[in-house]
């Protein structure tokens, strides 16, 4: 009997830390506001693989022997966290931590590790790399957009080091706005699915940034696509969604998005015929989270990344209702569920997810889409 309890004691101390983990997050998914604790823990995630160069996924044109490089030689500010759009949107994850908790715990460490990546002659290679004229299409939108919204969070941060990583960075974020803009006139066809080409979610990040930066051109241009890809949709089949291997929903990014470029009025309009299935009844049963099934595989893991999208993307829904519209209660009730079903996932036990899912953790819970 003593062995039996010593050995029960055993085991509640060592999942101790786990259920803490859990309970803090789902402290954070109760409320809408970032705890420390839990940013905490979102950002070790990102100081863990932001330097780490493997495993790497890259995505590399090659013209000659000579490109054969490793992705530190080849982009030296963004080669960690498995691919090269991880690797920014886990600096943005780092640089908006700072900016919300900025006597934290990991300040320091994330301080540091910004700093080694964001110098000039870092950006110079990487503008270097990605200005290849057989480079057109790379990282084209997902990638980009990360870099806009990375360089949006810096110019929002009244910080000094934020305003010399801002003056660094700004010859990237100039090439990756040009490339936008050279890209949308000729798009014929919007991109509709959940993963990284989808145009609907880019489209919120660019936004987003071009309101930050007072980049007229870049809102009108995108205002001028949104009307050509998404004004007249009618009746999205998100009952088709998700497919298995998405982290985005084509449907709700879509109307995410719309909500930046509609008035309010207008957009109710709009989204009673773009998503005539949000109930007016407070619900959260009209929309399942996705199910995991296998969380060693990075494709399957997407799924964790769409429940946390997904929810983010319900409230940004909401948030482009007036109050009093009766559906806002059940976009919330669906962003709740899918926010308390998807946060505890976010652990960093699998590297195929932990690379990456901190920074939809952090987008969901901090509400930058809503700010």
């Amino acid at each position: 009997m003593r062995r039996w309890l010593a050995t029960y004691l055993l085991c509640v101390a060592l999942a101790l830390p786990g259920i803490a983990i859990a309970t803090q997050l789902a402290r954070t998914t109760a409320g809408e506001t970032l705890q420390e604790a839990a940013a905490t823990r979102f950002a070790q995630l990102a100081l863990s693989c932001l330097h780490q160069e493997y495993p790497n996924k890259i995505s590399h044109v090659m013209q000659s022997d000579a490109d054969v490089r490793p992705p530190r030689l080849l982009t030296p500010a963004f080669y960690g966290c498995y691919d090269w759009h991880s690797a920014v949107h886990g600096h943005w994850l780092l640089v908006r931590l700072l900016r919300l908790f900025p006597n934290a715990s990991f300040a320091a460490d994330a301080r540091a590790a910004l700093a080694a990546s964001f110098t000039p002659e870092n950006i110079a290679r990487e503008v270097e790399y990605l200005g290849h004229p057989k480079r057109a299409s790379f990282e084209r939108p997902y990638g980009l957009a990360w870099v806009l919204q990375l360089s949006a969070e810096l110019r929002s941060w009244n910080d000094p080091q934020a305003r010399q990583w801002t003056g660094a960075l700004a010859p990237l974020e100039t090439l990756a706005a040009s490339r936008i803009r050279t890209w949308l006139p000729v798009l014929h066809y919007a991109i509709r699915t959940g993963e990284h080409d989808q145009t609907a979610f880019s489209f919120g990040l660019i936004w987003d940034w071009a309101r930050v930066a007072g980049d007229a051109e870049m809102t009108s241009l995108l205002r001028t696509t949104a009307g050509r890809f998404y004004r007249d949709n009618r009746n999205c089949p998100l009952a088709y969604e998700p497919a298995g291997q998405d982290f985005l929903s084509p449907c709700l990014a879509e109307a995410d998005f719309m909500r930046r470029v509609l008035a309010p009025d207008d957009y109710a309009k709009w989204l009673t015929e773009f998503l005539p299935q949000i109930p007016t009844k407070h619900s959260a049963q009209w929309l399942d989270p996705g199910v995991v099934t296998d969380r060693t595989d990075p494709k399957l893991a997407h799924i964790d990344g769409l429940n946390l999208s997904r929810a983010w993307m319900l409230e940004g829904i909401a948030h482009g209702l007036k109050p009093k519209d009766k559906r806002v209660a059940a976009l919330r009730s669906a962003a709740a569920l899918h926010r308390d079903t998807a946060l505890p996932a976010v652990t960093g036990e699998h590297y195929e997810g932990g690379h990456w899912l901190g920074t939809f953790a952090v987008y969901l819970t901090s509400r930058a889409g809503v700010q």
